[in-house]
Order: C-alpha cells, then sequence, then structure tokens
C-alpha cells in the first residue's frame, strides 16, 4: 500500500488539483465570484476534517498492515504467531525477488520481524551477546506510528540482557538483573536489525538474530 501510494502521489495530486481548479472555473463563469464562496468553505471544512482523519487512522493502517502481513503470510517463513520474532535469512535485497515487506536493497543487514502484545502478561526479550556487532530491535505504537523504544548496540549495548515488556499500568516486580520497557498501548510492531560484515558473516549474523526471542514472564522466572 504505501509503496503504491508513494508511486502514485504526484499524478494523483495533479488530477486533484485540475479537477478542483475546472470546478472552480465553471464557478466563476456561471455566477461571479460569489459562487465559490460556499466552496472555498466546503474546502476548508474537509480540509480540517480529512487532515484529523489522516492523523488518527494513517498509522494505525501502516503499522496495521504489517501485522496483517506478519500474521498472514509472514517473511518468508511461513505466518508468524503474535508475541514471536522471526529472522529472515536472507538480505533484504535477495528477498526483494520474493516481495518481501522489508526489501529495502541493502546487503548489509538481515531483519527481523514480529507482533508484540502484552495484554495477557509481560513478556521477556532475550538479546544475545553481540560482541561490538551492530544490532537494533525497534518498537513501534501502532496508535501512533513513533518508535517508542530501542534495544541495541547503540541504545543499551552489545552485551547480553533481558528486557521486560509490559503494560504500563502492570505492577508487579521487575526481575533483577532486567530492564523495563513500558509497552503503551499493550502492542507494538517489532522490526529488528542484525549487521552483516560480508557474505562469509551472514551465517553467523543469522545464527545471532535468531537468538532474539520473546518468552513469557512466567517461563523465564521458572528457569
Amino acid at each position: 500500500m504505501n509503496r503504491l501510494i508513494l508511486k502514485y502521489a504526484t499524478p494523483v495530486i495533479i488530477v486533484i488539483l485540475a479537477i478542483f481548479a475546472w470546478v472552480i472555473y465553471r464557478r466563476v463563469a456561471d455566477g461571479g465570484l460569489g459562487a465559490i464562496i460556499p466552496l472555498a468553505v466546503t474546502a476548508a471544512i474537509d480540509w480540517v476534517i480529512g487532515a484529523f482523519v489522516f492523523i488518527y487512522f494513517w498509522p494505525r493502517i501502516t503499522v496495521g498492515g504489517f501485522k496483517r502481513i506478519f500474521s498472514g503470510r509472514g517473511l518468508g517463513g511461513g505466518p508468524i504467531p503474535v508475541n514471536t520474532i522471526y529472522a529472515v535469512p536472507e538480505s533484504p535485497s535477495q528477498s526483494a525477488s520474493s516481495g518481501s515487506v522489508i526489501a529495502t536493497g541493502t546487503d548489509d543487514l538481515l531483519y527481523l520481524g514480529g507482533w508484540l502484545d502484552v495484554k495477557d502478561g509481560p513478556l521477556v526479550l532475550h538479546m544475545p551477546t553481540m560482541d561490538g556487532r551492530f544490532c537494533s530491535v525497534q518498537f513501534t505504537d501502532p496508535t501512533s506510528g513513533a518508535n517508542f523504544a530501542y534495544v541495541g548496540k547503540r541504545t543499551t549495548g552489545s552485551a547480553a540482557g533481558d528486557f521486560l515488556l509490559c503494560e504500563p499500568k502492570w505492577a508487579g516486580e521487575t526481575p533483577v538483573g532486567m530492564s523495563r520497557i513500558d509497552v503503551p498501548h499493550h502492542a507494538a510492531l517489532l522490526i529488528g536489525r542484525v549487521y552483516v560484515a560480508n557474505e562469509n558473516d551472514r551465517p553467523a549474523a543469522y545464527a545471532l538474530a535468531k537468538q532474539i526471542q520473546l518468552t513469557p514472564l512466567k517461563l523465564e522466572r521458572d528457569r
């Protein structure tokens, strides 16, 4: 959907403006300048309402699209269950031929994807030791489209770590050694990236990417 909008946005806007200009011309020709006042008022009202609707619903449509793709066809390995992270073994440019939703044309990253939902209880995100390798997991709020948290080399370092993911209202105790991340609206889109130095490094990067996992807090306590 986003690709189609970006591809055809300019011609669609030109057509809309052309139609609007033609309507104004006909109104002026038929009834003078006074005839365009109702049109101007209507356009202003539509712009205000349209802007509000766009700002409110667009993040939900775009981020929700990832959820539908993950749960429907996944990223190459079949549907991805909620609260599961899937690591793509190929680079984005390699997966572009198969229509991957995260194909970006770059060869130095492996991507991960998943949909987080902590409504039924906290989960733990496990990050393996990366030994200085770049990695990142971003958390995107489906109601606003904003990234509200990052885990990885630039924010939390490349050492192994466990991160407690929960709703802001959750009042339980954070286990020793874990860092808490509040999920504002109980759900989030997770997109991860792991650096690949070259083709020979790809198996090692993929092995690390597969270790980035989500588990329920209860299972972590029982270990």
